[in-house]
């Protein structure tokens, strides 16, 4: 195994890679550009093959028609980094796993969806395992203690109240900063111009790269924004559609606002968020849409072109991005316990923003709010009100509720209810 680098920082991903690896003949790791995937994919393999690099990708070409085992050959486990700018070594990996017939052979990394996927025969099911990297957690890029395990509050153990050091300022900054590796080692303006310069590259480089479609860039950044104005809702695509009508002189069609949020998808900066389906009493429609959410808060800050100031002095849109960076650290903390995140949302009003799930089918519900005694007794009743309704002969009950804040003095559960009150200043998983 090789040595992390100097400057790397440890991510839930590389224990999730290691244990993938363990079961897998591949693993595939997609996710946004500049989330960390080839650095955290380079702590494990031992050799490379770096298709982003113009020059190997130009050799590889030749190769893949002369000698193209020659591309898979090389110590393992052996990195191919940007695969998706060859879609046929996707084949050649599942054929190779089946005929090595050992773990742990190859890593894929891709910061998109292929674009010509007709020359993948197989899904690669049983051989080539699949982790989705996001930015970095609160825990992971070091701003949070890590002092409340979601672990320990699954496993019913006792906690006592822990400090919370950060401010709703350092808050702010974190939101505009995001989970960048990069950033994270940038301080102030630096961080918010490396976010900024992520921002730039979305509408004005990479929409045009995922596929062969020539897509507006002016357009890319009026659908950014809308997304950004609405994230931490179910909107529909016809209200994101109307929401750009509004801002482009031009005409636009449902079928373009639909191509363009599906370019954004095959980016991976788009990572919405699937309604949980639970066994109610209640006999209210469960809403199914998905929840829209950006991979990263500080896309939604720089496509209002909203810095750390501008944030403190709107409350409002500050909650909106507080809870795309809450659901973010949540996503990735789910991973390491093997389990995933989801919504509530019913016909009669009734909301959950957050449902974490274990593989073994235990639950805890979540409420995000940056903070304060009224938004937290709001969050809690809230919480409280779901569980009641929850039908317990057909399912288990919560393991534990949560109202995850920006910021409190201190982690605590609350006497009354039960319910624990957690700055994510705290959190780990």
């Amino acid at each position: 195994m090789s040595k992390p680098t100097p400057a790397y920082k440890p991510r839930i991903a590389d224990m999730v890679l290691a244990r993938k690896l363990q079961s897998k003949g591949a693993v595939l790791i997609d996710g946004p550009k500049w989330c960390g995937k080839t650095t955290t994919a380079k702590q494990l393999a031992t050799s490379m093959l770096n298709l982003g690099d113009s020059m190997a990708f130009e050799s590889a070409q030749i190769a893949l028609q002369v000698n193209p085992t020659a591309l898979l050959s090389g110590t393992t486990p052996r990195l191919i980094d940007e695969w998706q700018t060859m879609p046929k070594l996707w084949d050649m990996v599942r054929s190779e796993v089946d005929r090595r017939q050992l773990f742990g052979q190859f890593i894929l990394t891709g910061s998109s969806v292929p674009p010509d996927q007709s020359q993948m025969r197989h899904s690669g099911t049983g051989r080539i395992g699949r982790l989705s990297m996001r930015t970095m957690s609160l825990w992971e890029s070091g701003e949070s203690t890590g002092t409340v395990s979601l672990t320990a509050l699954f496993d019913g153990e006792h906690l006592e109240p822990q400090p919370n050091a950060l401010s709703l300022q350092q808050i702010a900054f974190l939101i505009c900063r995001g989970g960048w590796p990069q950033t994270t080692m940038l301080r102030n303006e630096l961080a918010l111009d490396a976010a900024r310069d992520y921002f730039e590259a979305i509408h004005r480089a990479d929409i045009h790269r995922v596929d062969s479609t020539r897509r507006s860039s002016e357009r890319t950044h009026l659908l950014l924004r809308s997304y950004a104005r609405n994230q931490g809702s179910a909107v529909s695509l016809q209200h994101l559609c109307n929401d750009l009508k509004a801002n482009d002189n031009l005409s636009i069609t449902y079928e373009t606002v639909s191509d363009y949020l599906n370019a954004l998808r095959r980016l991976f900066v788009v990572d919405d968020m699937a309604a949980w389906n639970p066994n109610l009493r209640s006999k209210a429609a469960i809403q199914t849409s998905p929840t829209r959410y950006f991979v990263d808060p500080s896309i939604a800050a720089t496509a209002l072109a909203m810095g750390p100031n501008e944030l403190i002095n709107d409350l409002n849109t500050m909650g909106l991005l507080f809870e795309t960076m809450a659901v973010r650290d949540l996503r990735v903390y789910a991973d390491a316990l093997m389990g995933s995140v989801s919504h509530f949302r019913n016909a009669s009003g009734l909301e959950c923003d957050a449902v974490l799930r274990r593989a073994n089918g235990d639950y805890a519900l979540v409420e995000i709010k940056l903070g304060g005694p009224a938004l937290i007794d709001k969050g809690a009743e809230t919480l409280c009100r779901l569980a009641s309704k929850i039908d317990t002969d057909k399912m288990r009950k919560p393991a534990f509720m949560m109202v995850l804040t920006a910021v409190g003095d201190y982690s605590y559960r609350r006497p009354d209810d039960g319910v624990w009150v957690v700055p994510i200043g705290c959190l780990k998983p």
